[in-house]
């Protein structure tokens, strides 16, 4: 039934409540609400957050968010678990008073009445106060008398019954009449994991990889691939993500650059799982043994990584399932089983599962390898295309991990419609793959952003990978150096997570062929020989940079949010600004402005004209930032110059001085 107070267009909200909203330990995000009642007297509205332990925390009073009608309130999750939030709303007849009184006192209608009435109400608003209400009982009293005393000027009495005093009770304890909520609605906060991370993808057969004497490419395996681990944690990486690292099909093996006739020492595509050797539940005798994986794993902890791996639910043609359970394919009507495809891709070393021929036993199978993969340390899974999945079986699985294992992340790879990769945010995954990859131009990017930081946070949570396997960007092959420089800033800046696929530092750019997506040598079909080491040597690697970001990002609590993101305002539009603001529970402002000239070719200048409230200021302040890349400051007030030279540096990421 409708509140006295009416109550509506409650957000976040997901499906009617039937799924929660997401949240992370200690991450702000806001409630609104629609609340109104009839006539003109004064309403009020609050946001009650409940713990997952059931005990309702204090109320946070909710203010008006622009349009009529329309309040918001910002609610703060200190613990791992399923929390919920309510709204509620009552009659101010404090309030209204206050507004009726001044109005006829000023026009000499009704001035004793609405006095003697003023202080009934402050009386009735002291006697509600609880007990641990301090001295709000007598500022309250002390207001009545001075209400009641006709000895004193009307405009004393009235100012008494409108103190900032009286104002400062009444916001913290108001006095509620007609009083209303809204229902429940779920949240759950996931570990800080889930919404910040720096990612590093690689290969383990490429790390330590090298050719011997005769010219023979020798792969690396998990234990030379540890001892890469401290050179991504020293560039300030969280997550050490690996591709599948399960036996490998021999049947329809694919060869260099994903041609279809493999020598006999070409490894394979790992996506393409399964041989004699095992399937999702072992490990490719060429990378090593589960001790070699525990150790790697290990490794990784002790350099303040967490290890990611792939769960890709497909199979190779030999992979033990397509024996042992045929049912799980699907066969096509000459008695073959159907390989993969996504015209024009073709993807003959693998075949796709049939979820619905046999669910409980499938569903039950999947469910045991991830949890043989958590027994033995992993916590985080990136999911390839789970979008060629149905979706109630990832509600099922996600809820199953979720209900024992909370802490555990899963990391949607769809490249697919929004209703899609919307839909599978809602039913449980973590971090979602998006389009940052194809968006290029300063417009189309700051409208993204905003659509990712307000208009769907609530279900879907952005990792943006600069580069994949899969995905070479034309922006890359062609936009030299500055380019990676610039597509790095972003993603660091722009998302709390974000994701390098290795290579990138070394700016490796040349596509397959012209108007592919596909990296020539791609090291998805052969191992691939780097020499960090000549990299480093000769300064060309952006490794130093990467770090610096990743650097500022650690430093800066704004940059690990997705919520607190505007949009500002640029005369050319080649250049992108935007800021984010983080306001802590002890008080502390951090404060960014991100300044990006999103063409790596030209320099760009350009005056950009900042939305001063949304940085905490006035619109007429004046404040210095400090630019983290290069170490210079500038004054900057509402509007402020800009020159950025992709050949020098193609961005400013500025902290802002308030009080400089």
């Amino acid at each position: 039934m409708t509140a006295r107070i009416p109550i509506m267009d409650v957000h976040p909200v997901v499906e009617g409540g039937a799924f929660a909203a997401k949240a992370a330990i200690g991450e702000t995000f806001p409630v609104l609400a629609t609340v109104f009642r009839e006539g003109h007297d004064a309403l009020g509205a609050e946001v009650v957050l409940t713990d997952p332990q059931g005990r309702d925390r204090a109320p946070v009073r909710m203010r008006a968010a622009g349009p009529p009608d329309r309040y918001v309130a910002e609610v703060t999750p200190d613990s791992e678990g399923a929390w919920s939030f309510r709204v509620q709303s009552w009659s101010d007849p404090v309030a209204t008073w206050q507004h009726d009184a001044e109005v006829k006192i000023a026009a000499g209608v009704d001035v004793e009445l609405m006095l003697v009435e003023g202080a009934a109400l402050l009386s009735r608003a002291a006697a509600s106060l609880p007990p641990g209400a301090g001295g709000g009982r007598q500022v309250l009293s002390d207001a009545v008398q001075l209400l009641e005393d006709t000895r004193l000027p009307v405009e004393v009495r009235l100012g008494a019954g409108t103190s900032p005093e009286v104002d400062a009770v009444l916001l913290a304890h108001p006095l509620r009449d007609l009083p209303g909520t809204s229902p429940a609605y779920p949240v759950f906060a996931d570990r800080e994991r889930a919404l910040v991370g720096s990612w590093y993808e690689f290969f383990p057969r490429s790390e330590g990889a090298r050719v011997d004497e005769q010219g023979t490419v020798v792969p690396g395996t998990l234990s030379t691939a540890a001892e890469r681990l401290p050179a991504v944690a020293a560039m300030g990486f969280d997550v050490i993500y690996l591709p599948p690292v399960h036996p490998i099909g021999r049947v329809n093996r694919k060869g260099p650059n994903n041609t279809l006739d493999p020598g006999p020492g070409d490894p394979g595509s790992p996506w393409a799982i399964g041989s004699d050797e095992g399937g999702h539940d072992a490990i490719s005798p060429d990378l090593g043994t589960f001790d070699d994986f525990d150790d790697f794993v290990a490794a990784a902890r002790e350099h303040g990584l967490e290890v990611a791996i792939d769960l890709a639910l497909q199979c190779a043609p030999d992979h033990p399932w397509v024996a042992k359970h045929p049912e799980w394919f699907t066969t096509r009507a000459d008695g073959s089983i159907a390989f993969a495809e996504n015209p024009p891709k073709k993807y003959q070393d693998i075949y796709p599962l049939n979820f619905d021929n046999d669910p409980d036993g499938l569903y039950a199978e999947v469910l045991r390898v991830v949890r043989l993969w958590m027994d033995h340390g992993v916590r985080i899974f990136r999911v390839d295309n789970p979008h060629t999945k149905p979706v109630p079986f990832w509600e099922w699985l996600l809820g199953e991990i979720r209900t024992t294992d909370p802490d555990v992340v899963f990391l949607s790879e769809a490249f697919t419609r929004p209703a899609m990769m919307r839909g599978l945010g809602t039913v449980g995954f973590h971090q979602s793959y998006t389009y940052f990859t194809w968006r290029n131009e300063s417009q189309e990017l700051a409208e993204y952003l905003y659509e990712l930081s307000h208009e769907t946070s609530h279900v879907l949570r952005p990792n943006f990978f600069v580069n994949t396997p899969d995905i070479l960007s034309a922006y890359l092959q062609y936009g030299g150096p500055a380019a990676f420089k610039v597509r790095a800033t972003l993603a660091a800046t722009g998302s709390p997570s974000w994701g390098v696929y290795a290579g990138f530092e070394l700016y490796e750019h040349v596509a397959v062929r012209p108007g592919s997506e596909e990296y020539l040598d791609s090291e998805k079909y052969q191992v691939r020989v780097r020499d960090w080491g000549e990299a480093e040597r000769t300064g060309r690697t952006l490794a130093p940079y990467l770090t610096r970001l990743n650097q500022i990002r650690k430093a800066h609590p704004a940059l690990r949010r997705l919520r607190n993101l505007t949009r500002h305002a640029s005369d050319n539009d080649r250049i992108l600004c935007f800021s984010k603001r983080s306001t802590g529970s002890d008080g502390d402002d951090d404060t960014v402005i991100v300044v990006v000239n999103v063409d790596p070719h030209h320099t760009q200048e350009t005056t950009v004209h900042l939305n001063m409230p949304g940085l905490g200021l006035d619109w007429t302040d004046g404040f210095r930032v400090y630019d983290e890349i290069t170490g210079q400051s500038w004054h900057w007030g509402e509007h402020a110059y800009v020159r950025l030279d992709p050949g020098h540096e193609p961005a400013h990421i500025l902290h802002v001085w308030k009080n400089a």
